[in-house]
């Protein structure tokens, strides 16, 4: 799994690639947590480049709405491989997050 993060409009994007499993689920949660610290709380997580996702790597996406909905910031993910949509839509998890095919639309729609 490689993290980058970039600065846009009011939003931390944060671009994952690679896969989030088991083994390495507690590092992205630890990357969000340290944006979480620095008062950041627009998130848009561009999924690109993610090729996998386990039910561990799923918690940490919640666990970052349930954060971020607690201090009325505002989370979207876009730019998702089909195969990670379906994860999503068959978790339920489409129907608890703002999905979006571009990071453009994610960042007009959500302001």
């Amino acid at each position: 799994m490689n993290i980058t993060f970039e600065t846009k409009s009011d939003f931390t994007v944060v671009s994952i690639s690679g896969r989030i499993d088991a083994t390495n689920s507690n590092d992205f949660e630890s990357e969000l947590i340290r944006i979480f610290e620095d008062d950041r709380f627009n998130l848009l997580i561009n999924c690109a480049g993610l090729h996998y996702i386990s039910s561990s790597g799923l918690r940490i996406f919640l666990m970052a709405q349930k954060r971020v909905i607690a201090v009325q910031g505002h989370l979207a993910i876009c730019c998702m491989q089909t195969m990670i949509r379906e994860i999503f839509d068959i978790s339920g998890f489409s129907t608890i997050f703002k999905i979006y095919g571009t990071e453009e639309e994610a960042l007009q729609q959500t302001k």
